[in-house]
């Protein structure tokens, strides 16, 4: 396992970020101990959640699962960069969600409850609050990092211009600001090659794509299809939107030798903008898997095969306009 810069910082994090968005609804509380060790084992040292992970189990319960599994002791808190977010409603009460100074410090202290340790290494917001002024998130972000409960400051969903505008006005606080954006990346959602991607580079944030398999489907949706199993009607019609490109995907996968979900994880990670891809794995079996992604080398040929079925948008502005 490698591990790699997070951006400009000198923060080295592995080139598999572990997601536990199933912690807790997909995945029991034991099975996702196991997933953790096994993380461990494998050199996996960055581990992403967010406050509102836990869907039916409750929202908390995925942060709660990650604070069992780190007071079970030894040294497992000192192993691991622990990632989190806010922005999420937490209750039905108005000021339980977005980027008010209030809740950034509320959410946080809940956060470090839950997670059962004293700081957060890379906060990030998970979505951008059109209705926070700037200064008001800096502020409230600075007095984080102040106190000791968060080191890093990242974004989720950003636009790349509001990655530009929140690193601009942190550098008129002379605050490090943003260090890392998680984006939905995968080979069927490329949009950000246009405009965030860039706008990553230019500022040094590291790049943490979230869905590395468009959600299941690079996952050899089509071999799942015909083995009689059952997807939802959603999945059957995204599917159909993109047949003829799934098809040639999956004949490639063959000519690899390797399954589809693997080779998804392998084309992001091939990829010089990104960081580490955010891997979201249900069982032990899925964790392997991603794993094994990362032994995978995609030669030249093959990356240009992998380009001519799902292509990227092209450089922005040149894809849109003259």
């Amino acid at each position: 396992m490698q591990h790699h810069h997070l951006g400009r910082t000198a923060l080295r994090v592995s080139e598999l970020c572990l997601g536990t968005m199933n912690f807790g609804p997909a995945t029991s509380e034991d099975e996702s101990y196991t997933i953790l060790d096994r993380a461990l084992e494998h050199d996996i040292n960055f581990v992403d959640t967010a406050n509102q992970y836990g869907a039916s189990a409750g929202v908390g319960a995925t942060e709660t699962i990650i604070g069992n599994w780190l007071a079970q002791g030894g040294d497992r808190r000192e192993q691991i960069v622990l990632a989190t977010k806010l922005y999420e409603p937490m209750s039905d009460r108005p000021n339980d969600r977005g980027l008010s100074a209030r809740n950034i410090r509320l959410a946080c202290d809940a956060s470090l409850r839950r997670l059962q340790t004293d700081h957060i290494d890379l906060y990030q917001m998970h979505h951008i609050d059109r209705t926070a002024p700037w200064d008001e998130v800096w502020q409230a972000m600075e007095t984080l990092v102040a106190q000791g409960k968060i080191t890093y400051v990242g974004s989720s969903n950003f636009a790349g211009w509001t990655v530009a505008q929140a690193n601009e006005a942190a550098r008129s606080r002379h605050f490090l600001g943003l260090v890392s954006e998680q984006s939905l990346y995968n080979l069927t959602e490329r949009t950000i090659e246009l405009e965030v991607i860039p706008a990553c580079e230019s500022y040094g944030l590291g790049l943490l794509p979230w869905s590395p398999l468009g959600g299941g489907l690079l996952a050899g949706v089509l071999s799942v299809e015909a083995t009689g199993r059952r997807s939802s009607a959603e999945m059957a019609r995204r599917v159909e939107s993109i047949r003829p490109q799934l098809i040639q995907w999956e004949t490639l996968c063959d000519d690899l030798g390797e399954r589809p979900s693997d080779v998804g994880v392998a084309w992001l990670l091939h990829q010089p903008a990104v960081t580490s891809p955010i891997v979201g794995p249900r069982t032990i079996a899925q964790l392997d898997g991603a794993i094994h992604a990362t032994s995978i080398h995609l030669s030249s040929d093959v990356l240009d095969r992998i380009d001519a079925i799902f292509p990227g948008p092209g450089p922005a502005p040149e894809a849109y306009a003259w």
